[in-house]
């Protein structure tokens, strides 16, 4: 017969709670992030699910965690990484409009929201035409809001190489958006 401690209720119900608040607070990040790679939208959603399912796992060591929005990103991305290098192929619905759909528009009239979307689609597909390397650390940075170090800890690599993938990434981003410009 197991005994059960109030204090021990009291703990699971803590942990609970706090897994329920990282589920609310990174859920649609995690999303981003993995639909960036897998461009699929079941396969994203799969991607973050399992993501919170290693969570609940080691939900012990919770509290050693200093950044969970860094350290979620961190499974995350080594789950689709993993998922893609299993599938060895892209997928063939390389759309960009999920990603745009995802994009924040609050606040705006229906016709700005539409110049909004247009531009989001715009931008994305520029994005897509980044070099892999390149467009990762872009996704992360520019969408994700993540820093050097942070994009360094998420893919693994030096904060320099970061810095200088990010410079290539934002130079080719300003010549793709120029060459599209004039041929407006």
């Amino acid at each position: 017969m197991a005994h059960f401690t109030v204090r021990e209720g009291i703990r699971e119900h803590a942990e609970e709670a706090a897994l329920a608040a990282l589920v609310d607070e990174y859920a649609a990040t995690l999303y981003r992030v993995a639909f960036s790679v897998l461009r699929n939208t079941a396969d994203a959603e799969d991607a973050v699910q399992e993501a919170f399912l290693r969570v609940l796992r080691h939900r012990d060591s919770l509290g050693e965690v200093r950044d969970p929005r860094v350290w979620l990103i961190r499974i995350v991305w080594n789950i689709v990484l993993d998922r893609k290098r299993r599938a060895k192929t892209r997928p063939e619905t390389d759309d960009v409009t999920e990603l745009a759909r995802v994009l924040p528009a609050g606040g705006l009239s229906a016709e700005e929201r539409a110049a909004a979307a247009q531009h989001h689609v715009h931008v994305l597909a520029c994005v897509e035409q980044l070099p892999a390397k390149e467009r990762e650390v872009m996704m992360l940075s520019a969408f994700e809001e993540l820093s050097s170090v942070e994009i360094a800890a998420v893919l693994g690599i030096t904060e320099s190489s970061v810095r200088s993938r990010l410079f290539r990434a934002r130079n080719l981003m300003a010549e793709l958006l120029q060459y599209s410009r004039s041929l407006r």
